[in-house]
């Protein structure tokens, strides 16, 4: 009998990232997962918007992750996020989408980190064929000179940087759509390590 060479260092390659979904439903939501803050509580807003695909039909089966600093422009650190006390603002929440693609967040207009920053909710989109998660940002409309002099925004184009700009509309709500690709999509944005 020969025995196995347990000396050999394996070819070990990196490979792709996982396709994401649709099984990843029953293990990633959780109760209140997309309340940040409690919906009637003082200052809560709604993030909402539907999440399209290249041929602009409505993704069905997507998740959404969003992470942001709290009013004042803190970035929390506090634990708690996946049982939500209805106290602790944790800035992370998770929703899924309907099967009309719409995702919706009750959360607080985040403060700017830093004085004349402009304030923002980073997304991660999870989705059926994606072999990688996306990123991308939501911009607050309102400070005008912030946005202009944001270092991310001031490297796109006109309309892609319109694009990252949330619509308040009447009742005070943030509107984001997202776009996956095609006319319109959405930019996203790569980190150090993150493949393609």
């Amino acid at each position: 009998m020969t025995m196995p060479d347990t000396t050999a260092t394996p070819d070990l390659t990196p490979t792709p990232g996982q396709t994401v979904g649709p099984f990843y439903g029953y293990a990633m939501p959780f109760d209140h997962d997309n309340e940040l803050v409690p919906p009637a509580k003082a200052g809560a807003v709604q993030l909402h918007g539907i999440v399209y695909d290249g041929a602009g039909a409505v993704v069905p089966d997507a998740i959404l992750e969003i992470w942001q600093a709290d009013e004042n422009g803190i970035v929390p650190r506090a634990n708690g996020s996946l049982r939500r006390d209805g106290f602790t603002f944790t800035g992370f929440g998770r929703n899924a989408v309907d099967p009309e693609g719409r995702f919706t967040f009750s959360t607080v207009n985040p403060g700017a980190t830093e004085a004349g920053k402009a304030p923002f909710i980073s997304v991660v989109i999870f989705a059926r064929g994606l072999l990688n998660r996306l990123f991308t940002r939501v911009y607050l409309p309102e400070d005008t000179e912030a946005l202009a002099a944001d270092p991310l925004l001031s490297s796109l184009d006109e309309d892609e940087r319109n694009r990252l700009i949330a619509t308040r509309e009447a009742d005070g709500s943030l509107r984001f759509d997202i776009r996956l690709q095609g006319e319109d999509e959405t930019p996203f944005l790569r980190f150090p390590g993150h493949e393609d």
